[in-house]
């Protein structure tokens, strides 16, 4: 289906004039002569330009665990022990399912190495699948960074309550395995499992900027609200750049798929002409695991405090709707981070427990296997 997709959009793009080269590998860029030097069908082939947008994206992060490898050569973060997955491409996620469908393969227990957004879903969608699931991450707790304590403990045991074992606070030292995953390794215990799913997070995919264009503190192309880099006519957009956070009014990176669609509009008008400023983002996102719906936008009351805020928070719990409504009318917690100096809001969260789940990419696909 991607593919039908894809080859639909690629005509369309050919039918408006645009050159398409695809599995062709950039190899250098001249940012002085302009030209992009790549791979194509074997053969070394530049292309000259007058503006250039990078959407480079990111890379999945390969913590240093023994027997965790790329193989040499492969762009779609194959690793060299079968069974070890990452999930950042669509190929990635095609091959979890394939081989999940595979009943001779005989993957009945998983573990899943990263407790943000898609290790949670992912731990929810093969627990649907009746796989037995441990979800491993190094801090003490799930979804760090997009919520409080109260929030993600609250998450945490939402999990557990749906026989996911947690193993939290552990570093993940080796996965082993005889050509294929048998056991997972942290530095307090020993997990046997078929296979290893690592989310453990993403890095900008910066290469290209090889050391001529200035970059963010996490490596990022650094951009201004056009999108555009310290090479003047050069644009960043998407996972490989900075975006402007309101909540911190300042530049920060917050690498979410709303954000990167924002941002392809805005480089693309100034690439071709049309000035256009970003507004800002302020980081918002949701997730709803087993019924439990969260969402936050802006800063953490953690994030907050180390961005210089004098800050704080006050919450409460309602119900969703006014209380002579009987139906489906279920209890929200609500918290708002905010600056005791200038009693700015710098944060908004929410808790809503339903019956209802939202899905996207390979959970879905899970998911609708389950039922």
């Amino acid at each position: 289906m991607v593919q039908k997709v894809s080859s639909i959009l690629i005509k369309k793009l050919e039918a408006k004039g645009a050159k398409v080269y695809m599995n062709s590998p950039v190899l250098s860029i001249d940012y002085d002569n302009k030209v992009v030097t790549a791979e194509v069908e074997g053969r070394e082939h530049k292309e000259s330009y007058d503006k250039l947008i990078f959407a480079t994206g990111s890379t999945p992060i390969l913590p240093p665990i023994e027997g965790v490898e790329i193989v040499k050569g492969n762009r779609e973060f194959k690793a060299t022990l079968e069974n070890v997955q990452f999930v950042k491409l669509y190929q990635n996620a095609e091959e979890v399912i394939e081989k999940l469908e595979d009943k001779s393969k005989h993957l009945e227990r998983i573990a899943v190495v990263g407790g943000g957004y898609i290790g949670v879903e992912l731990a929810e969608a093969f627990e649907r699948l009746g796989k037995e699931v441990v979800l491993v991450d190094i801090v003490d707790t799930v979804l760090n960074g997009y919520y409080d304590k109260d929030f993600t403990q609250m998450m945490a045991k939402n999990l557990e309550d749906h026989n996911i074992r947690l193993a939290l606070g552990q570093t993940v030292k080796a996965i082993q395995g005889d050509g294929k995953v048998e056991r997972l390794v942290t530095d307090k215990e020993t997990f046997d499992v078929d296979m290893v799913v690592l989310a453990v997070g993403f890095r900008p995919n910066t290469a290209l900027a090889d050391g001529k264009i200035e970059l963010f503190r996490n490596g990022a192309f650094l951009v201004d609200k056009k999108q555009e880099t310290s090479i003047p006519g050069v644009y960043a957009v998407g996972d490989c750049a900075t975006v402007y956070d309101n909540a911190r009014k300042d530049t920060s990176y917050i690498a979410l798929a709303s954000n990167a669609v924002r941002t392809g509009i805005v480089g693309a008008y100034n690439a071709c002409g049309h000035e256009l400023e970003g507004i800002g983002v302020q980081g918002s996102n949701g997730i709803s695991i087993y019924g439990l719906h969260m969402v936050s936008t802006g800063l953490t009351l953690e994030k907050a405090k180390a961005a210089g805020y004098n800050a704080t928070e006050t919450g409460f719990n309602d119900l969703q709707k006014p209380e002579f409504i009987k139906h489906d009318n279920h209890e929200v917690a609500i918290k708002i981070v905010f600056d005791k100096d200038s009693r700015e809001s710098l944060v908004r969260k929410w808790c809503l427990v339903t019956l209802q789940s939202a899905w996207e990419s390979i959970c879905s696909h899970l998911l609708s296997k389950s039922m």
